[in-house]
C-alpha cells in the first residue's frame, strides 16, 4: 500500500460489534485500513494508547442563529465548540436566524455562511411554517436533512408554529418529498392556557414555570402528531423528548410499524428540576427539567436503549436574554447551551450504569446517520467512510469551565460539571482539528453535507 496520510495506533476503537484494540489507517480523507499492526509508513501517526475512538459523534439538533442573530451563536464558534466536543457533524436548526429556513434563499444565505465558517461538517433542516408548504419541495430538492416544525408557541415571530391544518397539509407534501418531519411536542393551547393563569395570579418562580409545561402537554402533541402521522404516512423524528408517558406513546407507534425516531438531551439526564429552583434562568428549557423521579424513568429507558439518539438542542443566548435580575423566569430564553459536552455526557452515564460504548456510538453517531441518509459516508468506523473520529480518554476528568468552554456565550448549565472523561482530539475527514482539548486547525474545513441520494421530486 502507499503511504498513508495519519496512522492511529494502540488505541481502543468502538466498532458497532463492539471495542476491539485495532490501528486505524487514513487516506485522502477515509478510513482505508483497520487492523493491527499497520506497518505502512504514514505522514502523520497519532499513539492512542489508553485511549477511546468513537465515530465522531453526529448531533442532529443544534441552534446556530447566523444569519441575523451571530451575536446569539454564529458558525465560526458554534463548529468550534461542537470540534472540541468531539461532533464531527452537526444539524443546524432553521428557527433562530433572521431570516429562518423555511425557503431556498434563506437555505442558499445560510449554506454559504456555514461553508465559508464552520470548522466540521453540517446539515442543515428546513423549516415548517404556516405560509410556506410552497416551498417545502424547492428545500427538498437542495438537500436539506429534514423539516422542523413545533406544536409549542416559539417565542420567535420569524418561525411561527404550525396550526393543524398546515401540519397535516405539511405532513402530506413531507411524506411524498421522502423526508422527516421533527417536531418540538407540546400543546400550545395548555402551555399558553397554563402561562395565561401563572402570569393572571403573578406567580413566576421555578415551580410555576415547570407547573405551566407539564408532562401531559408534551404527551398530547405527541400523541396528536401520531394521529396525523397515520392519516399522511408521513415519517417523524421527536426532538428532546423528557417524559417516560411520552417515551410509551411513541413506542406504542412504533410497535405498529410506524416510521418514528426519537431523541433525547444529556441534559435531562444528568439534571433535574431541581437545578432550575437553584440556578435559575441558565436551567430554563422547553421541555423543562423534570423533577427526580422522572429523570430517573428516562436514565432507565436509556439503559434499555429505547432513545434511537441524543442531541444537545444547543440553544444558546446573549447573557441579557438570560439574566436573572432583568428578566422573570417566564421572560427569560428557555434554551440550554451545551452542545460541546454531549458526547462527555453520555460517556459518563455509560461509564456509570455500565452501557456499552458500541451503544453510545449508536446513539451519537451511527443512528443518526442511518436515519438522516448519510451512512453511505458517516456514523460508523468503518472501511471506505469518513476519517471523522473522536478520541476520548478516561485517565484524565474534565470540569467545564469558561477558559475551556468554546461557545460564544460562556453561560451554562454545565459549568462546573466533572466529567470522568475528556475528548483529547477530533479528526474530520482525516485532519486533526483538536489536539489536547484545544482547536488546531488554522482555519474552517467544514463543510454542507447533503443526504445521499437526494432527488429533485417531479
Amino acid at each position: 500500500m502507499e503511504q498513508l496520510d495519519v496512522i492511529i495506533k494502540n488505541g481502543k476503537v468502538v466498532l458497532p460489534t463492539g471495542v476491539s484494540e485495532t490501528d486505524i489507517g487514513i487516506k485522502d480523507g477515509k478510513i482505508v485500513v483497520l487492523k493491527k499492526g499497520i506497518t505502512t509508513k504514514a505522514k502523520t501517526t497519532w499513539d492512542a494508547e489508553n485511549q477511546y475512538i468513537f465515530p465522531g459523534m453526529i448531533d442532529v439538533h443544534v441552534h446556530f442563529s447566523e444569519p441575523g442573530r451571530e451575536h446569539w451563536e454564529g458558525f465560526h464558534t458554534g463548529s468550534m465548540m461542537m470540534a472540541a466536543g468531539g461532533c464531527t457533524t452537526y444539524f443546524d436548526m432553521p428557527l433562530n436566524g433572521i431570516p429562518s429556513t423555511v425557503n431556498q434563499e434563506a437555505l442558499d444565505q445560510k449554506a454559504k455562511l456555514g461553508n465559508e465558517k464552520s470548522f466540521v461538517d453540517f446539515s442543515l433542516w428546513g423549516g415548517l411554517v404556516p405560509g410556506n408548504e410552497i416551498d417545502l419541495e424547492a428545500l427538498a430538492n437542495s438537500g436539506v436533512i429534514g423539516f422542523k416544525a413545533f406544536l409549542s408557541t416559539t417565542g420567535n415571530k420569524e418561525f411561527e408554529a404550525v396550526d393543524d391544518i398546515t401540519l397535516l397539509n405539511g405532513m402530506k407534501i413531507i411524506a411524498k418529498l421522502n423526508k422527516v418531519l421533527a417536531l418540538h411536542s407540546e400543546s400550545a393551547a395548555i402551555t399558553n392556557w397554563l402561562k395565561e393563569e401563572k402570569e393572571k395570579a403573578g406567580k413566576f418562580s421555578a415551580d410555576d414555570y415547570l407547573k405551566t409545561r407539564p408532562i401531559m402537554a408534551e404527551v398530547e402533541a405527541v400523541q396528536r402528531a401520531i394521529y396525523y402521522a397515520e392519516l399522511t404516512g408521513c415519517p417523524l423524528h421527536f426532538v428532546h423528548i423528557s417524559s417516560a408517558e411520552a417515551m410509551e406513546k411513541i413506542a406504542q407507534a412504533k410497535q405498529k410499524g410506524m416510521n418514528i425516531t426519537v431523541e433525547t438531551c444529556p441534559h435531562y439526564l444528568l439534571f433535574t428540576h431541581d437545578h432550575l429552583r437553584e440556578l435559575g434562568t441558565v436551567a430554563k428549557c422547553a421541555p423543562p427539567l423534570r423533577e427526580k423521579e422522572e429523570q430517573q424513568k428516562l436514565i432507565s429507558l436509556l439503559i434499555e436503549d429505547q432513545f434511537d439518539m441524543i442531541s444537545s438542542d444547543h440553544s444558546p443566548c446573549p447573557y441579557d436574554l438570560k439574566d436573572p435580575t432583568v428578566y422573570n423566569l417566564f421572560q427569560a430564553w428557555g434554551g440550554i447551551s451545551g452542545g460541546q459536552f454531549s458526547l462527555l455526557s453520555m460517556v459518563e452515564l455509560a461509564v456509570k450504569h455500565n452501557i456499552p460504548f458500541e451503544t453510545v456510538a449508536k446513539w451519537t453517531a451511527s443512528v443518526p446517520a442511518e436515519r438522516f441518509g448519510l451512512s453511505d459516508r458517516k456514523g460508523k468506523i468503518v472501511e471506505g467512510a469518513d476519517a471523522d473520529l473522536a478520541i476520548v480518554t478516561l485517565e484524565q476528568s474534565y470540569t467545564v469551565s469558561e477558559e475551556n468552554y468554546y461557545a460564544k456565550h460562556k453561560q451554562t448549565l454545565y459549568m462546573g460539571h466533572t466529567f470522568p472523561c475528556q475528548v483529547v482530539g477530533t479528526f474530520i475527514r482525516g485532519d486533526v482539528v483538536v489536539k489536547d482539548g484545544k482547536i488546531v486547525a488554522d482555519q474552517p474545513e467544514g463543510s454542507w453535507v447533503k443526504p445521499e441520494g437526494y432527488t429533485v421530486v417531479n
